[in-house]
């Protein structure tokens, strides 16, 4: 099986042959050889169906977006990505007009607004492939997360909320689950704006 590009829930690449259940861009991540060489590429970091009509793409060409995979949307969200406007309309809609709630915005948010908005929220300023230390973490309350949230444990490892429970993460899946705190703060990594709509009826496609 092919190693593909995957993503874990601090937007770091890893190369590994579990594909995931989704597909991602944040433009070309490669050089002129199709070797790894940035983290990304521009503000646009979206999630997409991993077929879409009849298109195709290489997983690692020449300045063209390089496909990204993601476990599912709790990963790809954490990651500082939102759904896509094409192939994931629906999903979507239902983030935007999820996010424009959150806001109390009289008009639904544009696609620019969302991605800018999610740039702001997701590195500190910094260089290299590995950007786990630049990402931007933030707390919230354990017992308001709501289904989706993705969490750093106090041992650091990354965790998904699903109910009453944190489910720990792995590329190929939710690991066994622990009972979630009921009072404390957390150290969240799903951006703010993810977050809102969370809060706000989005509901993500979890492999949980």
């Amino acid at each position: 099986m092919p190693r593909r590009n995957r993503v874990d829930p601090w937007g770091d690449l890893h190369a590994v042959a579990d594909r995931g259940h989704f597909t991602g861009n944040r433009g070309c991540v490669v050089d002129d050889v199709e070797q790894v060489v940035r983290h990304h590429a521009g503000t646009l970091w979206i999630i997409c169906t991993l077929r879409y009509r009849d298109h195709r793409s290489p997983l690692a060409a020449p300045h063209r977006w390089t496909p990204l995979f993601f476990l599912d949307d709790a990963v790809a969200l954490a990651a500082g990505h939102r759904p896509c406007a094409q192939c994931r309309r629906e999903a979507y809609r239902d983030y935007r007009d999820a996010v424009s709630a959150s806001l109390g915005a009289p008009a639904p948010l544009r696609s620019t607004e969302l991605d800018a908005r999610l740039n702001a929220e997701r590195l500190r300023r910094g260089r290299g492939l590995d950007r786990a230390a630049d990402r931007i973490t933030w707390p919230a309350p354990y017992a308001q997360l709501p289904d989706g949230t993705v969490v750093l444990d106090p041992t650091g490892r990354v965790q998904l909320v699903l109910g009453d429970r944190l489910k720990p993460f792995t590329f190929a899946g939710w690991g066994p689950p622990s009972t979630r705190p009921t009072s404390g703060m957390a150290t969240v990594l799903t951006p703010p704006t993810s977050y809102a709509a969370l809060v706000h009826g989005f509901e993500p496609w979890l492999t949980a």
